[in-house]
């Protein structure tokens, strides 16, 4: 009996397409065949929860006019906006609570807007008005709270202290000052929501102001200055060079300047150097040296940032004298280090200065320098 098998329907239960004698193919055998596996797919979001705080300073002056106005009645703050909901501070000068009988007065911070279980964080603050900072404060903020953030229920719930204060106390403090308290009332409005993954990629290519304006110099149009330099002439843009250096700005446009002036002889610098000052001006770059000198020494590349870094301080280009003093201490060495350290000290680098003294007070330098400076 157990190898028999029961069949249900008959051969009239084949489909059409079946043939006797041929069995049916494992419906999970077609199932597999069609549709092969494929990794499942992986999402994620994130839930931020955060405050969105804002505060109120509300004056009361006339404290003394106040007493005596009922028990539970207040004076209110103009009301103010947080998180999307109007508050209100309420000051009870008699107290709130009719078993305290007035001996003390009561503070509390209110909803004045429709809202529906309004979750938040509040700090209430009397000001010390001596100057000594002593304030009385009541606070959530920066501490742990045991049941979360207070909510408030609906219109018109408060958080606050019936007994904020003895009025006896009060009013021979330094909180009363000229008949007028201070109280200072910050609220942190709770907000969530759920962050998803990006749908969008939108890349961004970095700037390239620096080329679009280093095509004026290497271009030559709308030129408005020339410089002559050891006998070469630049052409420049007076917008830009007083956009770059104070010191070209008093030259081109200060009290002093010539409105007919279109030639100004430089002095005391070689032409490659101002060429790699304009340069630097134009494309708040270094040039390349062998581009420039037509050599690729590191001699010739510490001459050459040598003379830029007291161009760029006669010129008030800060930056550029960093990269100069920068570009010096990674190159200094034997036959150039005292001209480098006798720069560092006029032209006030002390990083640069204080490299090249330990560069010399190394023992395999120290004779070197000797025989080739002659300055030890």
């Amino acid at each position: 009996m157990g190898a028999g098998r029961v069949c249900r329907g008959g051969p009239s239960s084949s489909p059409a397409g079946a043939t006797a004698g041929r069995p049916f193919p494992p419906l999970a055998a077609s199932s597999s065949s069609a549709s092969p596996s494929s990794a499942p797919s992986e999402t994620a979001s994130t839930s931020v929860t955060k405050t969105v705080n804002g505060s109120h300073h509300f004056k009361i002056a006339g404290y003394s006019l106040s007493k005596g106005i009922g028990v539970g009645k207040y004076i209110a703050s103009e009301s103010f906006s947080v998180g999307g909901f109007d508050w209100a501070i309420y000051f009870y000068p008699d107290g709130k609570s009719a078993e305290d009988g007035a001996a003390y007065v009561s503070l509390f911070i209110a909803l004045a807007s429709e809202g529906t279980d309004v979750r938040a964080l509040f700090e209430l603050t009397l000001v010390d008005q001596s100057g000594k900072g002593q304030d009385k404060v009541h606070t959530h903020f920066g501490r742990s709270l045991e049941s979360g953030p207070y909510t408030l229920k609906y219109r018109g719930s408060m958080w606050g202290y019936k007994r904020f204060f003895k009025r006896s106390a009060l009013e021979t403090s330094d909180y009363l000052k000229d008949d007028c308290l201070l109280v200072n009332c910050t609220v942190g409005v709770v907000q969530s929501h759920t962050e998803g993954p990006k749908i969008y990629t939108i890349p961004v290519p970095p700037s390239n102001m620096s080329q679009h304006i280093g095509q004026l110099l290497t271009g030559g149009k709308r030129t408005d200055i020339t410089f002559e330099v050891d006998g070469e002439m630049f052409p420049a843009h007076k917008v830009v060079l007083s956009a770059r250096s104070p010191v070209f700005r008093a030259q081109l446009f200060g009290p002093m300047k010539d409105k007919n002036m279109k030639c100004i002889k430089i002095e005391d610098m070689e032409a490659p150097v101002f060429k790699a000052l304009l340069h630097f001006m134009y494309w708040d770059e270094l040039p390349d040296i062998e581009e420039l000198t037509g050599v690729n020494t590191t001699w010739v590349s510490t001459l050459m940032a040598q003379h830029l870094l007291a161009a760029a301080d006669r010129y008030a280009l800060e930056r550029l004298k960093l990269l100069c003093e920068l570009k010096l201490c990674e190159d200094v060495a034997i036959n150039t280090v005292a001209n480098t350290l006798a720069l560092a000290e006029q032209h006030h680098c002390y990083q640069l200065k204080t490299v090249c003294l330990k560069f010399v007070a190394l023992p395999e330098n120290l004779k070197g320098n000797c025989h080739a400076n002659r300055w030890v």
